[in-house]
């Protein structure tokens, strides 16, 4: 009998035990495979489910250790040797048992993945790997060599500035290369987007579109010091008035960036605590270039002149934001503050508009799906900027679509014109290449070859100051070109329950959750 009774405790005391973080997010993540990823919805699902070579400190964007131990640099600048961290386990789940723990091999699987089109797997599985794309590492990286079990070198053809800090983004998470060899000889390579596996802090367990993302804590995780919940769930509420409610009534244990007003009237409730912090990002309206009559630049400028910006600033971020200057945020280092806003000039829109030819113009404005620090309320961002644009006789008709759907469509310039944004890296290339002729997230289409000669001469030299001396008239082309409308700079704001402990916002807003616990 006490056997029994031993039996049945040890069986129900984890259940008793067991703590869950629930997240209200925004959206449901479109991949669940790193690589093809270009949106903060995925990103914050991966940095629970991978690490990377590089981390970001919880908090902040400072660069730190990651599954590497340490780098070396060669003095050229071509020559990146990286020490890995001893003893580090993939996770064991249902589909798959590692035999051996993280080593050298699977970090070239991972790279050449990204720059190989001939390697066995990618030619089974053809994912595109955006950022790789935009950061031209298929010409960049010569040699991705394994020379040790836990040492990797990689060889650039070029010396490049923000290298190391990529090493640390999400989308060069590193997966497991006898994971990966398992999924090729049974003929299903896509199942790596399905049925992921990583190193990080939480597992995978399940994913339902548009409803939940199931993850529990990762029992051999390499930082057994860093508290964990033992379920994670990111409940999709896409209605930022449900997330309110769900909050309040302890349904959620923390919810999505939320918007000044929202915050102030979560904050009244005394079970609920806000997190604030300085925003990284930017948020624009993209014009995709290709489409007439966006490829005339002064329709582009009477569009951009014809917003009220200040008016929309005010009223969609509520003293949570400012009037963007420059594609870069105010906070990065190499941001133009000199450089000047563009002017709110109804009439002269009207005249632009007129030396263009164009008139009875017709367009689609889509609204964005979701609520972020850079677009804390697109619906009323939308209907701004349709009345504004209604001033000077321009008809512009209302459209969205689910997350997912959202960005490969604004991706592929489907629209006129769009609001996106973008939560920036702390190196100013990250942000500005996403505008480069090449780049697989230039959503406007846009192509200019002198901005990507700039971009190419600061992403070969070290000194900030010369860099800055590229990224400038860079930051101009874009001001002069306006594939973008830039709108606005906003600050973080993230309501949680007040039984929420150890959670860190950063200025790039990835919603991060190991080292949270729940009192």
């Amino acid at each position: 009998m006490r056997i029994f009774w031993l039996v049945l405790l040890l069986t129900i005391a984890p259940m008793c035990h067991a703590s869950t973080l629930k997240y209200c997010s925004e959206g449901s993540p479109a991949y669940l495979d790193p690589m093809q990823s270009s949106s903060g919805t995925d990103f914050d699902v991966h940095t629970a489910l991978f690490d990377s070579l590089a981390a970001t400190e919880r908090g902040t964007q400072n660069i730190v250790p990651g599954l590497a131990t340490s780098w070396d640099i060669s003095k050229d600048g071509l020559v990146y040797t990286f020490k890995l961290r001893a003893g580090v386990k993939f996770h064991t789940t249902p589909w798959f048992k590692p035999s051996r723990d993280f080593n050298a091999d699977d970090v070239v699987f991972t790279y050449r993945r990204q720059i190989d089109r001939n390697l066995p797997f990618r030619k089974a599985y053809p994912a595109e790997s955006l950022f790789a794309g935009d950061l031209g590492w298929e010409k960049l990286i010569a040699k991705v060599e394994k020379v040790d079990a836990l040492t990797v070198r990689m060889t650039l053809r070029e010396p490049s500035a923000p290298f190391i800090e990529a090493t640390s983004h999400p989308f060069t998470s590193i997966l497991s290369e006898e994971y990966a060899a398992q999924l090729l000889k049974v003929g299903k390579p896509q199942l790596i987007n399905n049925q992921p596996v990583g190193t990080g802090a939480f597992m995978f367990k399940s994913f339902q579109k548009d409803s939940n993302v199931r993850m529990v804590r990762n029992p051999d995780f390499w930082q057994p010091a860093v508290h964990r919940v033992d379920n994670l769930i990111f409940v999709v509420t896409t209605d930022r008035n449900v997330r309110a409610q769900k909050l309040r009534a302890g349904e959620c244990d923390i919810s999505a960036l939320a918007s000044q007003n929202d915050a102030l009237e979560l904050g009244k409730d005394p079970n609920i605590q806000i997190i604030s912090a300085a925003g990284s990002n930017v948020g624009y309206l993209t014009f995709s270039v290709m489409r007439a009559p966006m490829d005339k630049l002064e329709v582009r400028q009477a569009l951009d002149m014809a917003i009220d910006k200040k008016r929309l600033v005010d009223a969609v971020f509520q003293g949570a934001g400012v009037v963007a200057n420059s594609p870069l945020p105010g906070s990065n280092w190499a941001h133009d503050s000199k450089l000047p806003a563009s002017s709110y000039d109804p009439e002269r829109a009207r005249a632009l508009l007129k030396k263009a030819g164009v008139k009875e113009l017709s367009i689609t404005l889509w609204k964005i799906p979701v609520q972020r620090a850079y677009m804390p309320n697109g619906a009323l961002a939308v209907e701004m900027i349709q009345a504004d644009w209604a001033k000077i006789g321009v008809k512009a008709k209302i459209v969205t679509y689910e997350w997912g759907e959202y960005i490969k469509r604004t991706t592929a310039g489907e629209h006129d014109a769009a609001l996106l944004g973008w939560n920036a890296d702390a190196d100013p290339h990250g942000t500005l290449s996403i505008l480069t002729c090449d780049s697989s997230n230039n959503s406007s289409k846009w192509c200019n070859r002198a901005f990507d000669d700039l971009m190419l001469k600061g992403q070969r030299i070290t000194d900030r100051d010369q860099r800055k001396a590229f990224y400038g008239p860079a930051q101009k082309l874009v001001a002069e070109q306006v594939p973008w409308s830039l709108l606005a700079y906003g600050n973080l704001t993230v309501p949680a329950r007040k039984n929420v402990v150890g959670f860190k916002l950063p200025p790039d807003g990835n919603m991060r959750f190991d080292g949270v616990v729940i009192k």
